[in-house]
């Protein structure tokens, strides 16, 4: 398994309580997936330099998972077509160490 990291922009016309919902269904997308939620941050309500999709703002939320490869970009796929959020950016993180799928440091060998 690999770690990513996934920022999501959802709209700013979102409530407090639907935002939570919002984000435990995000959640629970990527554990039907076969990932594990590692962590979710609520970044706040910013607003953005040039409207997105005729919004002026939106609410960051970053969520840290773990999940195969060839399975991270059905997250993407999952949350394309939603309405409600605006813009979604995933990215593979740093492994821990000893993890599957780990890197291999470079020797002089390899270098």
């Amino acid at each position: 398994m690999r770690k990513y990291e996934a920022l999501f922009i959802i709209s700013h016309s979102i409530s407090e309580d639907q935002m939570d919902a919002r984000i435990s269904q995000i959640s629970s997308e990527i554990t039907k997936l076969g990932g594990s939620v590692q962590a979710a941050t609520r970044m706040g309500r910013i607003t953005f330099a040039r409207p997105l999709a005729k919004k002026e703002a939106g609410n960051y939320v970053q969520i840290v998972f773990m999940m195969e490869p060839d399975k991270a970009n059905l997250v993407h796929e999952r949350f394309r077509r939603n309405e409600d959020i605006l813009r979604l950016q995933i990215i593979a993180g740093k492994n821990p160490a000893g993890a599957k799928n780990a890197p291999k440091p470079k020797t002089a060998a390899t270098a």
